[in-house]
C-alpha cells in the first residue's frame, strides 16, 4: 500500500510565520507588482535564511521544490519584499 501525506497551505501578504512547527516546504505561489524577494527562514525573523527567492517586477509564478522538499525544523517564516501574496505548501 502507497502511504499518502496531506499537504496544506497558507498565504500571507506581510513578514510572519507561514507555520510555527517542523515542516517540508513543497512549493511556493507568489503575486508581485514590483521588483522584491522572498526569504524563508528556519527559527523565526532573525533565523536561519533557507530559500531566498529574486522575484520579478511584475505578475506571479509558481516554484515546484524537488524531492521531500525543504525541510524547517523549528518554523518556516517569511520575509516578504515587495510580493503582495504568497502561498507555500507544506507537510507539516
Amino acid at each position: 500500500m502507497i502511504a499518502t501525506v496531506d499537504v496544506k497551505a497558507v498565504t500571507l501578504t506581510e513578514d510572519g510565520s507561514a507555520y510555527a512547527a517542523r515542516a517540508r516546504v513543497k512549493g511556493i505561489h507568489y503575486t508581485t507588482t514590483d521588483a522584491g524577494s522572498i526569504v524563508l527562514k528556519d527559527g523565526g525573523s532573525g533565523g536561519t535564511s533557507v530559500l531566498n527567492i529574486a522575484i520579478p517586477a511584475s505578475g506571479s509564478g509558481n516554484i515546484i521544490i524537488p524531492g521531500d522538499g525543504i525541510l524547517f525544523n523549528t518554523d518556516v517564516y517569511l520575509d516578504l519584499t515587495n510580493a503582495t501574496s504568497v502561498t507555500i505548501f507544506y507537510q507539516g
